[in-house]
């Protein structure tokens, strides 16, 4: 039948692209790399290092899963073609729609997969810190913030990420006037640096008894983990150390007990905080992370020479300067203001399904075609 002839040539017509994609990914390097780590986690005292064998462990998991994709899609593949095989022999136009969504999957998770390739930065492979600061507006902006939160942990979670919660300050009455995330796993911050800047949304707000529409704010930082950086030295002159007692929600978000940690570093402003474990000195290993991390992203964005450069850094948010806008009323839309992509599933989009504005971005990116904020 024409339908399904024409159908099972587009799905064909995918078939070099995939072959192109195996070496685009590496997939010969992983496989080779993933039989030399298996054989480390078997030699005797491997588990000597807890630290190290953790980390061989999550790099085998990484490459084992980047393999798998790609085997998945090439199954996806097959399935798609003899679904649209049966249809075609049996005549039942009842296949075509079912074949018709079987090729639509297929063909974005081979851009999805084919996008992972332009993650070619020098930190794109690390995992992302994330910071939320509810913008102006009191309970409004601040439960906008949680929101927020809520949903980039339901996206690294949909996406096998590990997410922890680093610091987390309650909002008077509800929502989040500050948090920290850490999202753990390959590309987390490739993916995640497109979500950085100002986040507008616009609904009837919950807590006006008068049902008018309101305006809020929140702002994303993304940064990539640092676990070492040979070119940052630190004197300890220039931190400041305070240790205060967790002040989050508690529950699993963080541990209340006096061995949070707040690090000021001294010349730019710059403050960072930890409150996720319950030593003291686990806390400031985290937060120099992170405030290594803040001081490489600035050193990059700003393209200096060394940290002792950097003069300070912006206390204000600009407002006007938002990337995306999340609209519930008097319609649903969720538009991105650099790339123009959107959507009109907000239940979705609010429930971590981000992928089409983070591909967008990656594909406008690698292809110049980014416009700024509004």
């Amino acid at each position: 039948m024409i339908q399904f002839e024409e159908l099972k040539l587009a799905v064909e017509q995918l078939l070099p692209d995939i072959k192109d994609l195996a070496d685009a990914l590496g997939l010969k390097a992983c496989e080779s790399e993933i039989e030399q780590l298996e054989y480390k986690a078997a030699e005797p005292g491997f588990w000597d290092d807890p630290e190290e064998s953790q980390k061989i462990l999550q790099r085998t998991g990484t490459l084992k899963n980047k393999v798998d994709n790609y085997n998945k899609l090439l199954t996806a593949y097959d399935d798609t073609l003899a679904l649209i095989e049966m249809g075609d022999e049996e005549e039942d136009l009842s296949i075509l729609d079912e074949a018709k969504s079987e090729y639509e999957s297929l063909k974005s998770d081979l851009e999805a997969q084919r996008l992972s390739t332009l993650l070619t930065g020098e930190y794109d492979n690390n995992n992302a810190i994330l910071t939320f600061h509810a913008g102006s507006g009191g309970t409004e902006a601040q439960d906008w913030a949680e929101m927020l939160f809520r949903m980039y942990g339901r996206w690294a979670e949909k996406h096998n990420f590990k997410v922890k919660t680093i610091d987390y300050l309650d909002g008077d009455t509800a929502g989040l006037k500050s948090a920290v995330l850490l999202v753990e796993g390959e590309n987390a911050y490739g993916y995640l640096k497109s979500e950085a800047g100002v986040h507008r949304l616009v609904r009837i707000s919950p807590f006006d008894a008068s049902g008018r529409r309101q305006t809020s704010f929140a702002s994303l930082e993304v940064m990539p983990e640092i676990e070492k950086d040979v070119n940052i030295t630190i004197p300890p002159e220039d931190i400041q150390m305070d240790v205060y007692r967790s002040s989050g929600a508690g529950g699993q978000k963080v541990n209340k007990t006096s061995s949070a940690v707040r690090l000021t570093h001294i010349p730019t402003g710059i403050v960072v905080s930890s409150q996720i474990e319950r030593n003291q000195f686990q806390n400031r290993d985290i937060a120099m992370k992170m405030l290594i991390s803040k001081l490489v992203e600035i050193k990059e964005k700003e393209h200096l020479e060394k940290i002792e450069d950097i003069k300070g850094v912006q206390k204000e948010i600009t407002w006007g300067s938002q990337i995306r806008s999340y609209v519930f009323m008097p319609y649903t839309l969720v538009k991105d203001h650099r790339t123009k992509f959107e959507s009109s599933n907000i239940t979705g989009v609010m429930d971590g399904e981000i992928d089409g504005f983070i591909n967008a971005y990656l594909k406008a990116e690698s292809q110049g075609e980014l416009q700024d904020g509004e």
